[in-house]
């Protein structure tokens, strides 16, 4: 009789804390199921080849470990490419405030109304209520504004 066979109480009485586990571990429901099931099928297989296991619950659980971590690398992104990391996030980040020092130049009428717009505002007539100036008003400001940051950020 296979050693997998003669252990099949102890492997069930595993299931409960090897699935509790493997949800901590997994993206998903199915992935922690895949996890628990893998998990099992080698054991078994070692069990079977004759392996000995001392402490059956440990070793389950860093054979379950061991296949989370697995999973994890696979999904994660390979390299990371030199220019990915100066063109991403950081050039943005610094356009960003390049373009909010540009907007303090701005002359007092077209910052106000830019101020808006930076705030998450980007209705001319949001804006005309809360500033109290008309609709055209508004947008030739923030016409004028945009054209005259254009030329400065261009020119830096």
């Amino acid at each position: 009789m296979p050693q997998c066979s003669r252990t099949h109480a102890q492997l069930v009485t595993l299931l409960p804390s090897l699935k509790r586990r493997a949800r901590r571990l997994a993206r998903s429901p199915t992935d922690a199921e895949d996890m628990v099931q893998d998990t099992l099928v080698n054991l078994c297989a070692r069990l079977s080849s004759g392996g000995h296991i001392g402490d059956l619950h440990a070793y389950a659980m860093r054979s379950l470990s061991h296949r989370a971590r697995r999973d994890w690398s696979r999904s994660a992104p390979e390299t990371l490419e030199e220019d990915t990391l100066v063109t991403g996030d950081a050039t943005q980040h610094i356009n960003c405030c390049e373009t909010l020092r540009a907007i303090d130049t701005l002359p007092a009428a077209q910052r106000r109304v830019m101020r808006h717009v930076v705030a998450g505002e980007t209705s001319p007539s949001a804006i005309a209520r809360a500033t109290g100036l008309p609709v055209g008003t508004v947008m030739s400001r923030l016409a004028r504004a945009r054209s005259r940051l254009r030329q400065m950020l261009d020119t830096q």
